[in-house]
């Protein structure tokens, strides 16, 4: 046996309840079948499943949740269910056939689903499936109801004539992966390698009791074709762990860095062992997600449109308008004129975000760098109607699931988007706060002394939900759509501005940068967007450059920690924080703005506070203490770094600052950070002056951008 130690799943959150027990009493197999084992052909003699040969060696539960803020036209269903992964081994020295049917309390998957037990699954539960020694497979679903959720037990049979049955234990996880990502090394120094060779890796510690980080390692397949097959890798213990000694206290974070040499595009499960300070006892954490190269992309959402007969991707000045504001990807596939211009794409180049279905032609190395995800499901949520059952969804994802590139869905209602979590490699949302179409009633928010308004919903929303949607998706990273300029809300009759103010665009774009996002797409840059309100090209330029200059840092970070201030009961200040290896980025948002009630827009005020984070283990020192371990702290926007008054208590920052919509700030240990920002300030600006377009400070480029869709 490759596990011969048992542990404790209803202590520990990780189950490694047999998944056969006593088969051999009910089943037996002879099977004979060729196959690939580590690329070797090898024949298979007839075997049996005994006893023990295949089992669960690790469950990840996620538990579901929905926010208390929200407010819907239809409440919530108030059952909590969760997505579940269970991590199945055979531990015999011969390939194995697993048996179909696989049931779950007596009912095979396609009964839960009827019965709306389940949302969705991934169990091979009509074919069965084929294990090679050694060999782990992962089988997935994601509840619908309160009895499949975390907390809860189950039994799982094999076969049509099984009678035996191995519990399941659903327990509510106390340590588990809050976040995995991989890199390219010296990604920020040109190497444009989209094969990433470095993973980072987040674990969250809620047990009472510090525990150890210990080693780690990936299992993975043969080859994208056989993506369900995952095999060993060598176990690492070389962490380049933080906290410096690994040792991660209860109620804490810690993470660990690992060298794996250039990775395969494909699904992975990463198993991390800990271990209890105070016990002699292995815990092992389990995640599963795909590998893609982390990259934080800007899109400006559908920017190819035909005005006046001609498509804005050919108009040099809106292409260079679009570099400005940093937007480096969009709503695109082929473009005739552009994508296929290269001599025009290589200058102006935007990545594809679309459904890309010819595999021979977009799944390949060479185009790998030109596309940020597969994404053709629109809002499934809604489904133009009707929504999209989240098992038709997996379904018409499924022949991705071998692909290099990653797929994702745009989530729309936070209420029971729980339900479609876990389908896709890269998730993302959508929700404007002003005069857009929205999911949820805006008309039902007390937040303005009892004043009830229709033309927008809080802007700390954004915050709310990306909490949510990152939570639930763990360990695999967001994207956010935020609202940007758009040329076709409102109308005559509105009330308002069909735009956010460019306080309003800041204030959603930075709730959702200080929650944690790993990419964001602006709704909708076209060129009629951007013609109609100028005044949105600047405030989206400068959040773009914010950034770029914070790039390395938001690539790599994970949330840390999220705070509300307020004052005799009215909000004031959120308060995010994101770390890394060497540094916290700490978001300070204004959410004590008021409403203007004759322009019906939300007004902020330039207002002073005092701001604690605390920080990380790792990250803790003193202002004046050893010059090795003192912090450097600087506030960063789109014009550099500034100086900025702090005070430091043991692992407590206190900032003292005024903020107007939204204060960045650095805490790190990087001597050289401020620096390399401030140069990379420099370079920003140049790039660009160099462009030789800036609607922003040229009145006649900006005509020049008018006179495109006048």
């Amino acid at each position: 046996m490759l596990f011969k130690h048992h542990f404790s799943a209803t202590t520990y959150s990780v189950s490694t309840t047999r998944f056969l027990r006593s088969v051999t009493q009910t089943i037996a197999w002879l099977i004979g079948f060729s196959a690939a084992l580590h690329g070797d052909a090898v024949i298979a003699a007839p075997c049996e499943v005994w006893e023990d040969d295949v089992q669960v060696i690790g469950v990840s539960v996620t538990p579901h949740q929905f926010s208390p803020n929200m407010q819907w036209r239809r409440a919530p269903n108030p059952e909590l269910s969760a997505r579940v992964e269970i991590f199945v081994q055979n531990q015999s020295d011969r390939p194995i056939q697993v048996p179909s049917p696989i049931r779950f309390d007596d009912k095979t998957p396609e009964e839960l689903l009827a019965e709306k037990s389940w949302a969705w699954h991934d169990t091979a539960s009509k074919t069965g499936f084929e294990l090679h020694a050694g060999a782990l497979r992962v089988l997935r679903w994601n509840g619908l109801d309160a009895d499949w959720g975390a907390g809860t037990e189950h039994d799982v049979s094999l076969g049509a004539e099984s009678s035996s049955k191995s519990p399941i234990n659903l327990a509510l996880p106390r340590v588990f992966f809050e976040s995995i990502t991989f890199h390219a090394a010296g990604s920020h120094d040109g190497n444009n390698s989209m094969h990433p060779d470095r993973m980072l890796a987040t674990i969250r510690n809620d047990l009472r009791e510090p525990i150890r980080m210990v080693s780690c390692r990936l299992w993975l397949p043969q080859s994208n074709e056989t993506f369900h097959t995952l095999y060993p890798k060598p176990i690492q213990r070389e962490l380049k762990p933080y906290p410096e000694d690994a040792i991660v206290p209860a109620g804490e974070i810690g993470g660990i860095e690992l060298d794996l040499g250039p990775l395969p595009l494909t699904y992975a499960a990463v198993e991390m062992v800990v271990r209890p300070i105070a016990r002699d006892e292995e815990i092992h954490v389990w995640g599963y997600l795909k590998i893609r190269r982390s990259s934080f992309d800007i899109s400006g959402g559908w920017v190819a449109s035909v005005v006046k007969g001609r498509n804005s991707m050919t108009q040099i000045p809106f292409l260079k308008t679009l570099s400005q504001l940093y937007v480096n990807t969009g709503q695109i596939e082929e473009v005739s004129g552009y994508t296929d211009n290269q001599e025009l794409y290589s200058q102006y180049p935007i990545k594809r975000f679309n459904r890309m279905a010819d595999k021979n032609r977009y799944d390949s190395d060479s185009m790998l760098p030109t596309i940020h995800a597969i994404e053709f499901l629109g809002e499934p949520q809604y489904g133009g109607g009707r929504p999209v059952p989240p098992q038709e969804v997996f379904d018409q994802l499924a022949p991705y699931q071998s692909w290099k590139l990653p797929t994702t869905i745009t989530l729309s209602e936070e209420r029971d988007w729980r339900y479609y979590i876990g389908l896709c490699d890269y998730p993302h949302y959508d929700a404007y706060r002003v005069i857009a179409p929205a999911a949820d009633s805006w008309s039902k928010y007390d937040r303005w002394g009892g004043k009830s308004i229709r033309w927008g919903a809080p802007l700390e929303t954004i915050g709310d939900m990306t909490r949510s949607l990152r939570q639930q998706s763990r360990p695999v990273t967001i994207a956010y759509w935020s609202q940007g300029a758009h040329h076709d809300w409102g109308g005559v009759l509105s009330p308002r501005r069909g735009s956010p103010t460019p306080d309003e665009l800041r204030s959603q774009a930075w709730q959702g940068l200080g929650n944690g996002i790993a990419s964001l797409y602006w709704f909708n840059l076209s060129m009629k967007s951007l013609a109609k309100f100028p005044d949105l090209i600047d405030p989206i330029r400068r959040v773009g450059r914010e950034i770029q200059l914070l790039k390395p840092i938001l690539e790599q970070c994970v949330s840390y920690q999220y705070e509300r201030q307020t004052n005799d009961g009215l909000l004031e200040w959120d308060l995010n924080s994101l770390v890394t290896r060497d540094t916290a980025l700490l978001v300070v948002n204004d959410i004590g703005y008021a409403i203007d009630e004759r322009s019906k827009t939300f007004r902020f005020e330039k207002r002073a506070g005092v701001f604690p984070f605390q920080l990380p283990p790792w990250l803790s020192a003193t202002k004046d203490g050893d010059a090795d371990e003192q912090l450097s702290v600087f506030r960063i926007d789109s014009e550099g770094t500034h100086h900025v008054e702090f005070t430091i208590e043991g692992r407590q920052i206190n900032i003292r600052d005024s903020v107007s919509v939204a204060g960045v700030y650095i805490a790190t240990r990087d001597k050289d950070l401020r620096r390399s920002i401030d140069a990379k300030h420099a370079s920003l600006l140049q790039s660009e002056l160099e462009l030789g377009f800036n609607p922003v400070n040229s009145e006649a480029d900006r005509k020049t951008l008018q006179s495109l869709v006048d």
